[in-house]
């Protein structure tokens, strides 16, 4: 009973009317104001500022046109082998001798290349329409390597034209080397089957596996050029791998979709 009749004569004395309330310390304050300009800052960068997203797909480096898988057009006994795998032929230069019920049949090449692969040999009894070898489109050595990418078609939308390209090369050490530097050159907006790969790269393997997980989209990478380095294209590292890059290698690509405002992560 005491403490309170103290509290109300406390309250009741007007000697302190005069003092000032403190509503806040020094550093809510100091906290607040940090909190204020976060909130500003991320506001501003809602509306005015980007996010950059990558996407990983497999690759492989190949010249432009691609490979065909060659063909027997009769049934038969293989007698020769005149071609020899890494060989670039022109057109219609013999491959196969085929010894047939009606004679014997040469195999030809139907477009200049090289072969990448013979699956036919000596004495081997072959039938009509068996793949017999794998022709890459090529008629120059100085011709020029590119990388198809197999991307997932739910990302295809979102690849650029011109969009940058880190591709990590399967036969060169990435920790030593670096990463090959590259440039969306075009995409297939059709989605790529597993027939439709195989036919492009001369492999029904590839095919078969790039399509496990659906038919991706074909995206073609022209590879940055270099003058100071032994492969002729630019890398992460100033001088890259000390020996020339050959087609039909296998890679994994990372490529830089389009930027998007991070309001449209935000909003439905």
């Amino acid at each position: 009973m005491q403490f309170r009749q103290q509290a109300l004569a406390k309250l009741q004395s007007p000697e302190e009317l005069d003092l000032p309330v403190r509503f806040a310390r020094p550093q809510g304050w100091l906290v607040l104001s940090v909190t204020v300009v976060v909130m500003a800052a991320a506001s501003v960068w809602a509306v005015t500022g980007s996010v950059a997203s990558t996407v990983s797909a497999p690759a492989v480096l190949t010249h432009g046109e691609g490979s065909y898988i060659l063909q027997s057009p009769a049934a038969g006994q293989v007698t020769a082998v005149l071609a020899k795998e890494g060989e670039r032929l022109p057109a219609d230069s013999p491959v196969l001798k085929v010894r047939a019920a009606d004679g014997e049949t040469v195999v030809r090449t139907v477009a200049a290349g090289r072969i990448t692969a013979l699956a036919a040999s000596l004495g081997q009894i072959i039938t009509t329409g068996a793949n017999v070898a794998a022709v890459e489109k090529v008629a120059d050595a100085d011709d020029p390597l590119y990388a198809t990418v197999y991307v997932p078609a739910e990302n295809a939308a979102s690849v650029p034209a011109g969009a940058a390209v880190d591709l990590t090369v399967q036969t060169v050490p990435s920790q030593r080397y670096g990463v090959l530097r590259g440039h969306v050159k075009s995409v297939d907006r059709a989605a790529q089957s597993a027939q439709r790969i195989a036919a492009f790269l001369g492999d029904s393997q590839l095919g078969e596996q790039f399509t496990e997980k659906g038919r991706p989209v074909a995206v073609l990478v022209r590879l940055d050029p270099s003058s100071t380095t032994r492969s002729g294209y630019r890398w992460s590292s100033a001088d890259g791998p000390p020996y020339a890059l050959t087609s039909m290698t296998m890679a994994t690509a990372s490529i830089r979709l389009a930027d998007r405002r991070p309001l449209d992560w935000l909003l439905p």
